[in-house]
């Protein structure tokens, strides 16, 4: 698929938190978010330096196969493989990247203008586009959901339970209920993409273990109870483990 960029309509606060996020937003249950894409044909993003830009390209011409390849031979059946890579050049927006999917049910991965502007060299990119594929391959954004939609169900029981009933404190249950079900096994799906993701940047011909090193500069957010990602320590023994099963 070509390179495309998202238009501003792209609801990013219903995605799927990702590695490269320093603001980090839970994702909200219900429909997969809506994006319309268009084209920008020479596939370069706007508002980056000339270099920076050609690096982004590049990864993108060698990982995109790869992941793809992937997940073709590791995801669900009947799983779309076939992945759009996107920039989303809105002014302002913090560094983040993230997997959704577009108003056809195709598979994103979105970069924000300010990641690709963070990120040191080519394995970096290379590690964050292999992490946000992961989790696509994975069906993490389906089983978030689904996990989302049995934590609103035990809250509005429980709220039941203790006769709370108003329609006012059901629609409360259901939120919190959905974001506690939503962030359970948050930190579980980020692992299993740097494990996945490793075994992807690796294939295409980068470092992950340099990749893994943007964790170095990235807001460490500690081993909160229900954080939605674990702790960056944790995240580089996986990147570790499984680039020493890929040779490195």
């Amino acid at each position: 698929m070509p390179l495309i960029r998202l238009l501003p309509t792209l609801c990013v606060c219903l995605a799927l938190a990702a590695c490269g996020s320093v603001t980090v937003m839970p994702p909200a249950p219900g429909p997969a978010p809506q994006a319309q894409p268009q084209s920008i044909g020479t596939g370069a993003p706007e508002g980056l330096d000339r270099d920076k830009a050609r690096m982004f390209v590049e990864v993108v011409d060698r990982v995109e196969p790869v992941a793809e390849a992937f997940c073709r031979v590791n995801a669900a059946p009947g799983t779309d493989c076939d992945l759009r890579i996107v920039v989303d050049d809105r002014p302002g927006i913090p560094a983040n990247a993230f997997q959704t999917r577009d108003a056809f049910g195709r598979p994103v991965i979105a970069f924000t203008l300010a990641l690709l502007d963070d990120v040191d060299n080519a394995d970096e990119m290379a590690f964050i586009l292999s992490h946000e594929a992961s989790h696509h391959i994975a069906g993490h954004l389906d089983r978030q959901n689904e996990a989302a939609a049995v934590g609103a169900d035990v809250f509005v029981r429980l709220a039941g339970t203790f006769g709370q009933t108003s329609p006012e404190a059901v629609a409360a249950a259901q939120q919190l209920g959905a974001a506690v079900g939503a962030r359970s096994y948050s930190q579980d799906f980020e692992l299993e993409a740097d494990t996945m993701g490793t075994a992807i940047a690796a294939r295409a011909g980068y470092d992950p273990l340099r990749g893994a090193d943007f964790f170095l500069r990235i807001p460490d957010p500690g081993n909160r109870f229900l954080g939605t990602h674990p702790p960056n320590g944790a995240r580089r023994e996986a990147v570790r483990r499984a680039a020493a099963q890929a040779g490195y």
